[in-house]
């Protein structure tokens, strides 16, 4: 039997435990950029917080970010109560903050799209409801009680100038469509102003149970609930935390399956096209205006993606779906001495000069990967 390069995946159930066999590692490829830099200034005093959130501008030079209030939350986890900090940020080519707004509407930005027109999407994926502390004893007191003003589980779209022009989802409130959606990861928007949103950031866990969302829900362009498809689960179509979307040049939709450390691609209708596991442990990504695909991976451990892959920003072409270069994870270089966790880019986006952003949730920032120059 010939065994090439790309194995077949085996799902291996064994005592309740799932066992990935994966491919060879898409590990030793050329890295097309010079090494990131934080080129991004923020006001004196404020401190990044953690991000999987950026994209670029209609300009094609600026840079749209939604960071989490200097911490992991702009909900203080204890109280509920809000953070007065902007999470929304535009930055300039050269890293000048000039524009910031969403203070007080956004508790956990997670994912962020930029239209066709400008405007400025943003998914909350949880909410400011209190929560007992880690490692709080089974006699501890319980949480306060929630905040008069709920936020969270929304997918918010802005204008440029931080007006909200629309809202899908009930602020705080975890459900269904189309009353509700439930922790959104991403939204992307089709050529004919259709809008997608990836639902359910806990699938990836082990212990799950089997109704925890897991799914596409799609909107026309005035919010109207069209659709929603997919379940918790690992076969064509099932997801474990469809963490990202994309769109590309021939109207397909791709999925991050990060919790099934797969790429899946289904038509606007929903239908399942084909997937593939060559772009490793995907949490982000971007597909440019010429088809090139970038698919950020900031967890792959001996644990969370075993065989060997290293962490970092792969780059393909999204109409063959074949891996060609690799910008690695300067913080984890050996993928055998990983940890659990995340480092370097969840999110990514790239300008028009082919410069890369990794906005990252474990390091806390920002970085710019240039484009060398013979590249």
């Amino acid at each position: 039997m010939r065994i090439g390069r790309a194995l077949l995946v085996a799902v291996i159930a064994i005592s309740g435990w799932r066992v990935l066999v994966a491919q060879s590692p898409t590990n030793d490829l050329p890295n097309p950029s010079q090494a990131g830099q934080n080129i991004f200034k923020l006001p004196e005093g404020r401190m990044w917080g953690s991000t999987s959130a950026v994209d670029i501008d209609k300009d094609g030079r600026s840079i749209w970010v939604a960071e989490r209030c200097g911490v992991n939350s702009c909900a203080d986890p204890a109280t509920g109560k809000m953070s007065p900090l902007d999470p929304v940020l535009k930055f300039d080519s050269t890293g000048k903050l000039v524009k910031s707004f969403g203070a007080g509407m956004i508790a956990f930005a997670h994912g962020i799209h930029v239209d066709r027109d400008g405007n400025i999407w943003v998914t909350d994926a949880n909410d400011n409801r209190p929560r007992p502390a880690r490692g709080a004893s089974a006699g501890a007191a319980p949480p306060a009680a929630a905040p008069a003003k709920l936020v969270g589980h929304q997918v918010i779209k802005f204008s440029p100038d931080g007006k909200v022009l629309m809202t899908l989802g009930t602020a705080g409130v975890a459900g269904n469509p189309p009353e509700a959606l439930t922790e959104p990861n991403d939204v992307v928007t089709a050529p004919n102003g259709d809008i997608f949103v990836a639902e359910g950031h806990a699938g990836q866990n082990t212990n799950a149970p089997p109704d925890t969302v897991a799914r596409i829900s799609k909107f026309t362009r005035d919010g109207k609930f069209i659709k929603s498809w997919g379940k918790l689960g690992s076969g064509p179509g099932e997801f474990r935390t469809p963490h990202s979307l994309a769109i590309d040049a021939r109207g397909r939709l791709f999925v991050a399956d990060r919790g099934n450390v797969r790429l899946q691609l289904f038509d606007l209708e929903g239908k399942f096209l084909t997937e593939t596991k060559d772009f490793s442990r995907i949490s982000g990504l971007f597909i440019d205006k010429n088809d090139r695909l970038y698919a950020a991976d900031s967890e792959s451990s001996p644990t969370s993606h075993p065989g060997g892959w290293k962490r970092g920003i792969r780059i393909g072409s999204a109409k063959d779906l074949k891996v060609m270069y690799l910008i690695p994870d300067p913080e984890n270089p050996d993928p055998a001495k990983t940890t659990a966790g995340t480092s370097a880019a969840e999110g990514v986006a790239v300008d028009a000069q082919g410069n890369v952003y990794g906005a990252e949730v474990g390091p806390k920032a920002v970085k710019k990967y240039a484009k060398k120059s013979a590249t």
